[in-house]
């Protein structure tokens, strides 16, 4: 057996080289969210204050906005996992013609550029006529959501032993009762974990919301009006950084819920 071969340090410097180069612009935000300076970036910082949390938490529009996305998001997370959890359960183990191209339906609203996707749904509302609102932002968000929750949930069935099943219809449960005290205590952490990463994606999200938002707004698009304006600079820098830090929590999360999922209970080999 060969033994482990420890990396160089010139791929350690590169390693956290990369992992610098992708936070930097993170920490500049955190950093001027306490700057007393009022209107722009200068360097270096002029002083620390916690002032400008209390003038972003008193403003009423950004309130509107961050209870409009947690509305939007939760709705097309309930969304997600009905129709992750269904799409899962129907994919998972049987072949038959088609198959291949719904699953590559389900995955291309998340891997197509935004744009595309934002257009196409834009699309499909003015054709429906129907005016862009909550609705159609809530659904909009459900198409990419979508996958979270399917992957997830697909990944713990291919581990989970089909004989469970099958011992539970054997000993004379139907279907409902197979599901909610066999299947569902399987999937629950992959599940919830979906759960999480659909919620913080949608929460965050501008360029599909630009084209079904209409009127509304969103805290991502309240965000993208504020760079238009220097003097709250310091308002907005605080408004992301809790935005970053309030959605690495259901990151975090969801890798706590899901790591040594391959030790699952029942699951097969």
């Amino acid at each position: 057996m060969h033994s482990e071969q420890k990396p160089s340090l010139l791929l350690k410097l590169a390693a956290w080289g990369g992992l610098v180069f992708l936070h930097f612009p993170i920490i500049v935000v955190v950093l001027y969210a306490f700057n007393t300076e009022e209107s722009a970036f200068s360097f270096p910082l002029q002083g620390f204050t916690l002032h400008w949390f209390t003038d972003a938490l008193a403003r009423q529009d950004m309130l509107s906005a961050v209870w409009l996305s947690i509305k939007v998001a939760t709705l097309a997370t309930v969304l997600a996992m009905v129709l992750g959890t269904l799409a899962a359960g129907a994919l998972y183990r049987k072949d038959f013609f088609g198959k291949e191209a719904i699953t590559l339906m389900l995955i291309l609203p998340i891997a197509l550029p935004g744009i595309i996707t934002g257009i196409a749904l834009l699309s499909a509302i003015k054709m429906a006529h129907v005016d862009p609102n909550f609705w159609t932002i809530a659904i909009g968000h459900a198409t990419f959501c979508v996958v979270i929750v399917y992957n997830n949930v697909i990944a713990r069935f291919r581990r989970t032993s089909f004989s469970l099943i099958e011992a539970s219809m054997d000993l004379g449960a139907d279907g409902w009762q197979t599901f909610r005290y066999v299947v569902l205590p399987q999937i629950a952490t992959a599940l919830l974990a979906g759960a999480i990463l659909a919620f913080a994606l949608s929460f965050d999200e501008i360029i599909v919301t630009t084209f079904t938002a209409g009127q509304e707004r969103t805290l991502p698009i309240w965000l993208l009006n504020q760079l238009g304006r220097p003097r709250d600079v310091p308002i907005t820098n605080v408004v992301a950084m809790m935005i970053m830090l309030i959605t690495a929590i259901p990151i975090f999360g969801a890798w706590y819920l899901t790591r040594g999922t391959e030790n699952t209970a029942g699951s097969s080999k």
